[in-house]
């Protein structure tokens, strides 16, 4: 029975450390979440004002939006694609990993008549590429561990090169919607040729909310009417040096926006997962630990109990 007790205490003990491990990661992740909801809010005006732009100078040259740049013109299916995948690097994030490489596995098989490159971001999208025999034409393991502007800039611009060329006829992202921090969904979006993005709905904010204390809500797509359409070229809008050049220039400024957009969408999403993870993990080593205590008390009291027999019975064959 002592070597029974002993086991039970040296086994409380191992999972008593482990929730402290995970109610650590679990406190890490929340205040990570807190920093990546914060930048995911702060980046939506952004790319919502840009489309708005283009809008006007599509309107300014006469010519609709899908004619007046390369990037956003729809080409004749080749049945080359390339899908980017957004996964994390590290484990211990619930079914954060597995919903994007399902994701990304239908998106795959959804194609006709073609092959999909994969374009990894984080280390489990190279070892989903290898599972599937995909190609991988690049990867960007440290990408998700520091997400910045600078550091997605190199991203959108392979993606925007080999679109240009001609390799594929069409450029997804893979990767998890930010909603809450419950809610995480999988989303496989055309990246190339550029589409306005309708879909970015609700994001519920970690507690404290923004500044207003309420959720931010997709805004309703900016009118395209300028800012006075009576005054001035262009409702109001004047390019310099022509519209042409001003498009040019900010239309890979919206591939790098929703580039940088899913980046800043996975990295919260990941976190979010981590912590739900971490404290479903924090509240099973909990309930283990009562079932332990409870093991432990009755052995402990088994042995007493045993012991006072065992007094007893030779108490009573010395008065014998």
């Amino acid at each position: 029975m002592a070597v029974a007790t002993k086991t039970i205490k040296r086994r409380i003990k191992s999972v008593a450390n482990t929730r402290k491990i995970t109610k650590a990661q679990e406190l890490v992740s929340a205040s990570k979440v807190r920093r990546a909801v914060a930048s995911v809010l702060s980046s939506r005006p952004y790319a919502r004002q840009a489309w708005s732009l283009v809008a006007e100078i599509a309107r300014a040259t006469g010519v609709s939006e899908e004619e007046s740049h390369p990037l956003l013109k729809s080409r004749p299916p080749t049945g080359r694609a390339l899908a980017v995948v957004f996964t994390s690097d590290r484990g211990l994030c619930g079914g954060f990993n597995v919903q994007v490489t399902r994701t990304a596995a239908e998106y795959v098989s959804k194609r006709p008549q073609g092959y999909v490159d994969i374009v990894a971001v984080g280390k489990r999208a190279e070892q989903f590429a290898r599972r599937q025999n995909l190609k991988l034409l690049a990867s960007f393991p440290g990408l998700v561990a520091n997400p910045t502007a600078g550091g997605s800039r190199p991203l959108a611009r392979l993606l925007t090169q080999v679109f240009t060329k001609g390799d594929y006829d069409e450029v997804a992202i893979v990767y998890n919607d930010f909603v809450s921090a419950i809610v995480q969904k999988p989303r496989a979006k055309i990246l190339l040729p550029i589409r306005r993005d309708a879909e970015l709905g609700t994001v519920i904010p970690p507690a404290g909310g923004t500044a207003s204390g309420s959720p931010e809500r997709a805004q309703p797509q900016a009118s395209t009417s300028g800012v006075d359409a009576g005054t001035g070229p262009a409702g109001g809008y004047l390019f310099e040096p022509s519209p042409e050049v001003v498009l040019a220039a900010l239309i890979p400024r919206i591939v790098e926006s929703q580039v940088y957009q899913a980046l800043l969408e996975s990295v919260a999403s990941e976190h979010s997962a981590r912590m739900l993870a971490m404290r479903n993990a924090s509240d099973a080593a909990s309930d283990m630990l009562d079932d332990l205590n409870f093991t432990y008390n009755q052995a402990r009291q088994a042995g007493i109990t045993r012991e006072i027999a065992e007094i007893s019975a030779g108490t009573a064959a010395i008065a014998q």
